[in-house]
């Protein structure tokens, strides 16, 4: 009997795993969604209009929020409705989530605003960019800011630098903190 105890403690445990797996997924799902619409510049009242009330402002933001579950067939509907690929909706698989993406780099704020103001002119165009990202994102915390290699590797092109020699700069001012 204790096999079956423990069988059904371990199918327990794997059931709520797996439940946490799908609402995670989910919300991930709701994460693209939302910033598909964001990047076409529509609320959700403006989906539900222009969508001649296909999509109701309502559904779509329980969608966005991992409230609610989409089948493949509308999240299709959906996917032509914004005019991308399906697969631009979903979240990369677990594995590809880790491992494939690129380093990030993590600026500290703090040391960038007191390095502009105080020796470090050469980094106006860094805190520019920064700003830029915190407005699009939405981002208030001011102390830190995560950005790709890649969004280091345009700003040092627009700056006329390679990417190497903008780190140790940065670096050098105390301003990247570590990768991420």
């Amino acid at each position: 009997m204790s096999d079956t105890t423990t069988d059904r403690g371990n199918g327990t445990d794997r059931d709520n795993r797996t439940e946490r797996h799908i609402a995670d997924r989910q919300r991930q799902l709701g994460a693209r969604l939302r910033r598909i619409r964001h990047q076409q510049g529509m609320s959700l009242a403006d989906v539900q209009e222009r969508s001649g009330g296909v999509w109701k402002a309502v559904v779509v933001g329980a969608y966005e929020r991992g409230d609610r579950t989409i089948s493949v067939a509308r999240l299709q509907q959906l996917a032509e409705f914004y005019r991308v690929p399906l697969a631009d909706l979903l979240p990369p698989p677990a594995s590809q989530r880790r491992t494939d993406q690129p380093p990030r780099y993590v600026l500290d704020l703090i040391a960038l605003r007191h390095a502009t103001t105080t020796d470090g002119r050469e980094l106006l165009p860094v805190a520019r960019f920064a700003a830029r990202i915190r407005r699009h994102r939405g981002d208030h915390n001011g102390r830190v800011l995560t950005v790709r290699a890649s969004d280091l590797e345009m700003l040092a092109f627009t700056t006329g630098q390679d990417l190497d020699t903008l780190v140790q700069r940065l670096r050098a001012y105390g301003v990247l903190r570590s990768s991420a």
